[in-house]
């Protein structure tokens, strides 16, 4: 392997070695706290437009699985303390660096990510360049910027996803960059799922006649999709609706509240969640740069906050029959505890449904 770095926007250079493709590639350079589930965030198209760093020391040993993938990879560059290139296990297809390859992201390795780290944690989120050579003029790395995240990473037209046996509700997913497994939590509910381009407009969701409404997940600042939050507004209240992440921050957006960038985010599958009307905590999995304020929450009610920093973690929205959560319940790899949301979904659609005979 020959010499590569990693760069930071401030100029601080970290040495290492080349894995992947070949570079440069410039990105936001975020970080991630989960010990596994590396397949499900290299292909999670949350990431998109970003630098990944595994703050866990090694990643690959399982190798490539593909039934795990979540979505396609959008990572500009991905950084490890060491990859493992002699995966072991059953479903292993390949290994990292063959994936790198195959996708076009750089990666570098053997660099002191607890360092690089720290200083993410204390300076913010910044970008960065992985190359091959230390560049000159870091301008154009200062520049960067995730733009477009939304309209990139959406499905181009409606996708269909039937039951595996008798359909029971009908959900219109809005796709803003949704994970495979929402999908697969909702189907083995008994649940027809259409997955639609993230531009649809609520006339157009409301003639589908869905019993229910999925926001998924997606990339970039919530604040930038103004088409997306106006057609959420004409949604709300007219179908029951259940968001998650970036679809948390959307209805948010949609129904008056305000979105702020966090320091660095919320990045791993252990971040616990706790309830605002009661004594449960949760541990979840999250994968977001931006939070609702929660003092700007006025048409709903804040469910639930995140118990290390205070940010919102979820809203119920009790009059129009909807709620959001910044967290991930469909989470994997990662925990289950907060699954039952999906249960509550379908509570939702039952009661509504009976309650329109």
């Amino acid at each position: 392997m020959g010499k590569r770095y990693l760069v930071l926007a401030d100029g601080t250079a970290f040495e290492g070695q080349a894995f992947g493709a070949e570079g440069p590639a410039v990105g936001e350079l975020v970080f991630t706290t989960g010990m596994g589930g590396y397949i499900e965030t290299l292909t999670d198209p949350s990431y998109f437009g970003q630098i990944v760093l595994q703050t866990f020391p090694l990643m690959g040993n399982y190798g490539v699985i593909e039934a795990d993938f979540e979505g396609e990879c959008r990572v500009k560059g991905y950084v490890v303390r060491e990859w493992c290139d002699a995966p072991s296990n059953f479903r292993c297809q390949y290994d990292l660096d063959a994936f790198l390859k195959a996708r076009g992201v750089p990666g570098v390795c053997g660099v002191d990510t607890r360092a690089i780290t720290k200083i993410i944690r204390e300076h913010g989120v910044m970008n960065a360049i992985i190359c091959d050579e230390i560049p000159g003029n870091l301008d154009e790395v200062k520049a960067y910027a995730v733009r477009n995240a939304v309209e990139s990473v959406t499905v181009a037209a409606p996708e269909s996803y039937p039951a595996p046996g008798e359909a029971r509700f009908s959900v219109a997913l809005i796709d803003y960059g949704a994970k495979k497994n929402i999908v697969r939590e909702l189907r083995k509910r008994g649940c027809d799922v259409t997955a639609l381009p993230a531009s649809t407009g609520a006339a157009e969701i409301l003639a589908l006649k869905p019993d229910g409404v999925m926001l998924s997940n997606g990339p970039g600042d919530p604040a930038e999709n103004t088409g997306c939050i106006a057609e959420l507004r004409a949604l709300l209240g007219r179908v029951p609706i259940f968001g998650i992440c970036l679809g948390h921050q959307l209805l948010a957006l949609a129904a008056g509240g305000e979105t702020v960038k966090l320091k660095y985010g919320h990045r791993g599958v252990n971040q616990p969640v706790r309830e605002t009307k009661g004594q449960r905590t949760y541990i979840t999995s999250q994968n977001h740069g931006y939070a609702v304020v929660s003092e700007s929450v006025k048409a709903g009610e804040v469910s639930f906050v995140n118990a290390n920093d205070g940010t919102c973690e979820g809203i119920d929205y009790p009059r129009e029959k909807a709620f959001t959560v910044q967290f991930h319940p469909e989470a994997c790899a990662g925990p289950r505890d907060t699954s039952f949301l999906f249960d509550r979904f379908i509570k939702l659609m039952e009661e509504n449904r009976h309650a329109a005979e």
